[in-house]
């Protein structure tokens, strides 16, 4: 590996390292319809024209974006171009989840990835077909399918050159439950450098818990933040 990309990948690392030792902190639940606010960082190390090191956090507001709930932390590699416009890539997710006051799941999940890119009506499009396994504590362990389409609109808003794009995500889980979860998100990206990519989202999800009717939603503003090292 030549020294440029063993400096980028021990930037990277020490991301990683920090983000799995960050401790969770307790918060009260969130009720049916609440606001919340996510945010998102990451990071990537391209070490060669193929391959890709990725590593991100995620953490989650509730209570009207008061009260901290949820986080997790994302590492993975990815293949570019195993054939024309299609990725494949593998990914550890540890995530942490408040159940209760003073009480927090931990959970394990890996995941396979399989992103295709293309354009519809002269729109770039991409679709990302993942599989995940998911090890959560005093629970069994479950198989959960995603998919992720997005539409990427070919226009640039206001001197900031705004990039819309609108994108849909349903999440089926591979027992009884099956199709439990939408989310809908309207966003704008925006390059902040050369090497650093930003986004502000809207997303609606709504949800079928088990056993019930479809009907219990979220709405969030999300920020996301992208470094390419």
């Amino acid at each position: 590996m030549k020294k440029s990309a063993k400096v980028k990948a021990h930037c990277l690392a020490v991301l990683i390292i920090a983000a799995l030792t960050a401790q969770t902190c307790p918060a009260v639940s969130f009720r049916d319809g609440d606001f919340q606010y996510w945010s998102i960082n990451g990071g990537s190390v391209d070490i060669d024209e193929n391959w890709t090191i990725t590593a991100h956090e995620e953490l989650r507001f509730g209570d009207n974006a008061s009260e901290f709930y949820y986080q997790h932390t994302d590492v993975g590699v990815v293949y570019k171009n195993v054939v024309e416009n299609v990725d494949l890539g593998f990914n550890f997710r540890k995530a942490f989840t408040k159940v209760a006051r003073d009480n927090w799941n931990s959970e394990n999940r890996p995941h396979l990835n399989l992103t295709i890119r293309g354009e519809l009506f002269d729109m770039p499009v991409s679709n990302r077909a993942r599989l995940e396994y998911r090890d959560v504590d005093d629970t069994k362990h479950t198989y959960r399918y995603r998919n992720l389409f997005t539409v990427n609109i070919p226009a640039e808003l206001t001197d900031l050159k705004l990039k819309p794009y609108l994108a849909d995500e349903v999440f089926i889980n591979c027992d009884e439950d099956g199709l439990n979860i939408n989310r809908v998100y309207a966003g704008l990206k925006l390059k902040l450098a050369d090497n650093i990519d930003g986004s502000l989202f809207y997303l609606w999800q709504t949800s079928k818990p088990s056993g019930s009717d479809w009907g219990q939603d979220i709405n969030v503003i999300g920020t996301a933040l992208k470094i390419r090292f």
